[in-house]
C-alpha cells in the first residue's frame, strides 16, 4: 500500500466503433458487471482517495453507472493526454499519486496497481511509472527503452518510429501510468499535437519528465490482465480469462467443479466450501450457495440463495427472489421465482413455484404450479409445513394451504385449505361401460367411409 494519497483518472470516452454496438464500449459486461465497474471495484481495494471517469458528451448512461464517482467530459476526443487534461479539472490541486487507467481494461489487478504505487514510493521516487508487459506479439505496441544499469525508463518509442534494434525489445507500453500529481498538470499542459493525427499523446509524459531531470520507471505486468477490449472477440477473450479466475478462486475455497470450463460465474457469486457444481451450470448476479450444497447439471441461477446441503437441478431455474432452505430439494425442470422453499421441503420435478412460501418438510408433487398472476396483479401462495400437494395441482393465488394438509392430485385449488385437512378439487370420475369400444367402432367406420368417397 502506498504511503502517498492516491487518485485515479479512468479514460472511458472511446466510441468503440469496432464493437458495432449502440451501447458504450465500457458498459459491455464481463461476468455480469460492466468493464468500467470492474475497474472501479479494483480501485476501491487500493483505497483511492478520488476517482474521475472521463467520458464522451453522449455517455449519460456511463455517468449513471459510475456514480457516485465524478465524471469529466472530453468533448472533442483529441487523444489520451487531452482526456487526462479533462480529468485533472475534477481533481483540483491533488498532490499525491495519480493513476491513469483505461476503462476498457477490466482485468488489471490490485497487486499490479499496488506494485506501481510502491515504485512511486521507492527511491529515486520516479515522477512517472509506466506499466509495461511482454506480449507474445509486440507488433504495433510502443517499446519501453530502459537503462540497463539502473533500470530507469528512458523513453517510449512508438513502433512506427522504432529502429530495427528497438523493435527487438519485448517490453511494451500498456498505457497505464502512475504519475506525481503535483507535476502532472504542468507536464500535460506541455504536451503538443505535432503528429499525423493532430492528437495529444500521453506517452510524451516520459520524454518531458526526463527533459526536466526527473526519473521515470517501469513496473511489469502480465499480458492477460492488460488486454484492452476493442472488439467482440476481445470481450470474449476477457470473459474467458475472468471466468478462469473465478473458477480457480472457487476451487481453492473448497468447491468441487466437475467440469470447470462449463460453469459460468457472476462477479459476485458466493459459494461455500464442500459444494459440488456439476457441468453446464450458469450463475447470474446475486447468487449465494451454502455449505455442502449440490448444484446439478444444466441449472440456471440468478438472484437466488441456496442453503446448506440443499440440492438444485438438474435443469432447474432459480429466478430472483428464490430462497432455498437447508436440506431442501429443487429438482429437474422446476422453476422458482420470488419464493421461499423452507428447510427440507421438496419440489422434485416439473413445477413452477412463484410468489410463494413452501413450509418446512412440505412435498410438492410433479406438475404443480402456483397461479400467481391474473394478467394484472401478482398474488401470494402460502403452503404450510409438512403439507403434501398432489401431482398436477393448480394453486390459484391468493391461497393458503395449512400445515400438514393434503391436496389430492389433479386439483384446482381456489380457496384456503385448513391445517391437516384433505382437499380434492376436481370433477367426480365417471366410467361408462362399453363407451370406448363403441366410440372406436364409430371412428373406424367413418374412416373407411371417407376412403370410399
Amino acid at each position: 500500500m502506498s504511503k502517498k494519497k492516491t487518485a485515479a483518472i479512468v479514460l472511458g470516452a472511446g466510441l468503440g466503433t469496432r464493437m458495432k454496438s449502440e451501447k458504450p464500449k465500457v458498459m459491455h459486461p464481463v461476468a455480469g458487471r460492466s468493464m468500467v465497474e470492474h475497474l472501479l471495484a479494483t480501485l476501491v481495494t487500493i483505497k483511492c482517495e478520488e476517482t474521475v471517469v472521463v467520458i464522451g458528451p453522449d455517455m449519460d448512461d456511463v455517468a449513471m453507472a459510475v456514480a457516485p464517482h465524478k465524471t469529466a467530459v472530453q468533448t472533442d476526443r483529441l487523444g489520451t493526454a487531452d482526456a487526462v487534461k479533462a480529468g485533472l479539472k475534477m481533481l483540483g490541486a491533488f498532490k499525491g499519486t495519480v493513476l491513469i487507467l483505461f476503462a476498457d481494461t477490466p482485468l488489471i489487478t490490485e497487486q499490479t496497481l499496488n506494485a506501481m504505487l510502491e515504485a512511486r514510493d521507492t527511491a529515486p521516487n520516479p515522477t512517472v511509472v509506466v506499466l509495461g508487459f511482454e506480449p507474445m506479439e509486440p507488433g504495433a505496441y510502443g517499446r519501453l527503452i530502459t537503462d540497463e544499469e539502473d533500470n530507469e525508463l528512458m523513453e517510449i518509442v512508438e513502433a512506427k518510429d522504432a529502429s530495427a534494434e528497438q523493435l527487438e525489445i519485448g517490453l511494451c507500453n500498456s498505457g497505464v501510468m502512475a504519475v506525481d500529481g503535483q507535476m502532472l498538470p504542468d507536464l500535460i499542459a506541455r504536451i503538443g499535437n505535432d503528429n499525423a493525427k493532430g492528437e495529444y499523446y500521453l506517452t510524451d509524459l516520459v520524454k518531458l519528465a526526463r527533459e526536466d531531470g526527473f526519473a521515470c520507471a517501469v513496473v511489469e505486468g502480465d499480458e492477460e490482465e492488460l488486454i484492452g477490449v476493442n472488439s467482440r472477440y476481445d470481450l470474449a477473450q476477457v470473459e474467458t480469462i475472468y471466468q478462469d479466475r473465478l473458477r480457480e478462486r472457487a476451487m481453492k475455497a473448497g468447491v468441487t467443479l466437475i467440469d470447470p470450463s462449463s460453469v459460468y460465474f457472476s462477479f459476485d457469486t458466493v459459494i461455500a466450501n464442500d459444494t459440488v457444481v456439476e457441468p453446464n451450470v450458469w450463475f447470474g448476479p446475486g447468487v449465494s450457495i451454502g455449505k455442502g450444497a449440490h448444484i446439478k447439471a444444466f441449472s440456471h441461477l440468478e438472484g437466488a440463495s441456496v442453503g446448506a446441503k440443499a440440492t438444485v437441478g438438474p435443469f432447474a431455474r432459480l429466478r430472483p427472489g428464490a430462497i432455498i432452505g437447508d436440506d431442501a430439494k429443487v429438482g429437474n425442470f422446476v422453476e422458482i421465482k420470488n419464493a421461499q422453499i423452507e428447510t427440507g421441503a421438496k419440489v422434485s420435478h416439473l413445477s413452477y413455484i412463484g410468489d410463494a412460501r413452501v413450509g418446512a418438510g412440505a412435498n410438492i408433487g410433479a406438475g404443480t404450479i402456483t397461479c400467481n398472476y391474473d394478467g394484472f396483479m401478482k398474488f401470494h401462495t402460502d403452503i404450510g409445513a409438512g403439507a403434501f400437494i398432489g401431482s398436477n395441482t393448480a394453486l390459484v393465488a391468493p391461497v393458503k394451504i395449512g400445515d400438514g394438509a393434503v391436496v389430492g392430485a389433479g386439483s384446482t385449488v381456489i380457496g384456503d385449505v385448513p391445517e391437516d385437512a384433505l382437499s380434492v378439487a376436481r370433477a367426480p370420475q365417471k366410467n361408462i361401460d362399453g363407451a370406448a369400444k363403441r366410440l372406436r367402432e364409430k371412428k373406424i367406420a367413418l374412416k373407411e367411409k371417407s376412403k370410399k368417397d
